[in-house]
């Protein structure tokens, strides 16, 4: 057998290459992206994924250490029995309003709350901004039925973000993000982060509870009766991957508890597996009333939010006033219907499940931990490391002892050396006014011990050569 090329493969091969190069021109002349000044420049077009690497219309071959740059393709690319699963579930049955049910639906809902003891119902949409707005507007719907209004405010914490709606952004405590967007919804009220490399109060022994503790104060600054819940990241993701420090989280749920404050946990970065269990806020034994989730749900294989309560919220919404009229949760989400989000769902579950990924994370997520801790000895640039599991952070400083934080153009330098040498990682982006200097990984659930080492192999040159 000839090891020679045929003439229709070089044809095909010819061709795609042709359709790469003027998607290119296409995408220059006429797509807005995200997060993009576009300057006149052509941007990186990507035209496949296998596993945990891409490659670009020029061919370029790169390893994703942040699962699409956003911290969403948990399984890694190329998997085919997700695209046949919406494939065959599209033909079957595409879409329906949620005012119905589809089978799809149904069956990942139960598989879904399987693994999350204590919640009952799912609420579907498509994007994790809309998730968390979903949960916001049944608080302050609870609030008109319960407590004549009142009770409608929302905590949030500095440095967390939940989501790109004006509500959304109203709950974010990244100022960057925020510039120009106000004026805001009112209600919304901010708390300190819980970020003890940054302790606002210097070292102390009890960082955790004493960071807990100030949710408290401004629930008592506000009204305890003008406060209806509060909504927090299990760990802070684009805020610099912060995970709250021992005691922080049993106070918080005390906190809630003493105060009737709705807990709401936003898992759309760390749910589906991506701190070595099933969701973030089960390392820390809380019981929330709402989780949101969105990205890892399915991998990025379709679009799918999920608003995540538990029996004391649905009945909540659904009781009797004693005005003669039944409530109910008067919201709707077009493509919440759609069967494409829950049929790829399923089977990203399945996957997770059948490849002991949770497993997988939290070995190499430890490996990842000492690798970059390996790195903070060799480099003083690099001031801290955090995380859990897959999900890690190190902060870039000037000096280890008064930890000024580089110039964004440092962290900016340092990844852009990384992507020059076939790797791509994440970072802070134009967040905050000062501590753009936090360089974030997130690498598929998949990732191999191999894989580990490249990526921090790249970080490695890349500080090194930043550093001189």
């Amino acid at each position: 057998m000839s090891d020679l090329k045929t003439s229709s493969v070089i044809a095909a091969e010819i061709e795609s290459r042709e359709i790469a190069s003027k998607a290119v021109e296409q995408d220059a002349r006429h797509v807005w992206h995200h997060l993009t000044r576009h300057a006149g420049q052509e941007s990186m077009v990507v035209v496949k994924g296998e596993g945990m690497r891409v490659w670009d219309a020029q061919g370029n071959e790169y390893l994703d250490a942040v699962s699409g740059a956003v911290w969403t393709v948990n399984v890694g690319y190329g998997r085919t029995e997700i695209a046949d699963a919406v494939r065959d579930q599209l033909v079957t049955m595409n879409y329906f309003a949620q005012t119905a049910g589809n089978i799809p639906a149904a069956q990942f809902a139960e598989r879904l709350l399987e693994k999350m003891p204590g919640m009952s119902r799912v609420y579907y949409s498509n994007s994790g901004s809309e998730a968390n707005e979903k949960a916001f507007k049944m608080v302050r719907q609870i609030a008109a039925k319960k407590y004549g209004g009142k009770k409608h405010k929302i905590l949030y914490r500095e440095r967390d973000y939940h989501g790109t709606t004006i509500s959304c952004l109203s709950a974010t405590g990244q100022f960057e993000r925020k510039h120009q967007y106000g004026p805001f919804t009112p209600g919304f009220v901010e708390v300190p982060h819980c970020c003890e490399y940054r302790s606002q109060w210097g070292e102390v022994d009890d960082y955790g509870v004493r960071a807990a503790n100030e949710i408290e104060r401004i629930i008592l600054e506000e009204g305890p009766d003008t406060v209806g819940a509060i909504c927090l990241e299990p760990i802070t993701a684009g805020g610099g991957v912060i995970e709250p420090p021992e005691g922080y989280w049993p106070r918080v749920q005390e906190i809630c508890q003493q105060y009737n404050v709705l807990l709401h946990i936003d898992e759309v970065v760390c749910g589906l597996g991506r701190t070595g269990t099933w969701f973030g806020y089960q390392h820390y034994g809380i019981e929330p009333d709402f989780v949101t989730m969105a990205k890892g749900v399915a991998s990025g294989y379709a679009a799918i939010s999920c608003t995540v309560t538990n029996d004391k919220v649905f009945n909540l919404l659904h009781d009797d006033d004693g005005d003669g009229r039944m409530d109910y949760f008067r919201d709707i989400s077009t493509f919440g219907g759609c069967t494409a989000g829950p049929a790829a769902a399923l089977v990203n579950l399945e996957i997770i499940e059948r490849e002991n990924l949770l497993e997988n994370v939290q070995q190499q997520g430890e490996y990842l931990r000492q690798r970059l801790l390996a790195l903070k000895d060799k480099y003083p640039l690099i001031g801290d490391v955090r995380g859990k599991g897959l999900f890690m952070g190190f902060e870039l400083v000037k000096d280890r002892v008064s930890k000024e934080p580089v110039d964004e153009s440092v962290a900016m330098a340092v990844a852009g050396h990384c992507m020059q040498n076939g790797v791509i990682i994440g970072r802070t982006n134009r967040s905050f006014a000062d501590f753009n200097n936090t360089l974030c990984l997130s690498p598929a659930l998949i990732a191999t011990r191999a894989d580990i080492d490249a990526i921090v192999d790249a970080i490695d040159n890349a500080v090194c050569c930043v550093s001189q």
